[in-house]
């Protein structure tokens, strides 16, 4: 299993005129299905009376195979969503959407047209898109006195890692995600900060 992919880091915007149809791509940031969505609606608002608006997503990594989906959205069978979505899972880029929105000028552009047209900003997109490394988080627990807390915060924070949830009671029961490549360095720290009193055992 991968540790670790690529990201987009920024929003790219391609706009195109192509048989007198405007095509215009937005590439974004979609680490959840629902991301789609909401984008989606944005967009439908941004540029109000389209006749297309296709889409295609890969929300997890770039080989997950189940968040990830396409949408013609009216457009012939086969000739926008999924074209779209290969171009996705061929970038080797995971949390990626990407959205397409049309206005038919008046020229039918056939399958094969219709999939070039899909495609050709999503490709231009992806030769200027800007990515960052996200590692692979995985759930641990550490139990602290109340005296310890904000240093084991900082040091969850210092190894880009993520709280999740804190459960008070006579101590602290705190539950974060951390990357496998940060286990050593955080326990090795963590037993510098608090003497050996703490140390996590890591089951991944």
């Amino acid at each position: 299993m991968i540790e670790s992919y690529l990201i987009p880091q920024a929003n790219i915007l391609i706009e195109e005129e192509i048989k007198h149809s405007r095509f215009i791509s937005l590439l974004f940031h979609c680490p959840h299905p629902s991301d789609m969505k909401l984008v989606l609606t944005d967009v439908r608002l941004q540029y109000p009376g389209a006749n297309h608006y296709c889409y295609a997503f890969v929300a997890g990594s770039p080989e997950n195979t189940i968040d990830m989906g396409a949408s013609d959205d009216g457009e012939p069978s086969g000739s926008a969503g999924k074209p779209m979505l290969a171009c996705l899972q061929g970038a080797n880029i995971g949390e990626l959407g990407v959205i397409v929105v049309r206005y038919f000028g008046g020229t039918k552009l056939g399958v094969g047209g219709l999939v070039r047209a899909y495609t050709s900003g999503i490709k231009q997109g992806l030769t200027q898109i800007q990515t960052q490394v996200k590692h692979i988080r995985y759930p641990v627990s550490l139990v602290c006195h109340y005296s310890q807390l904000t240093d084991v915060e900082y040091l969850v924070a210092l190894h880009d890692g993520e709280i999740v949830d804190k459960v008070f009671s006579e101590i602290v029961e705190i539950h974060f995600e951390l990357a496998k490549s940060h286990h050593l360095a955080f326990n090795q720290a963590l037993a510098t900060l608090t003497q050996g009193q703490l140390q996590v055992k890591f089951t991944v």
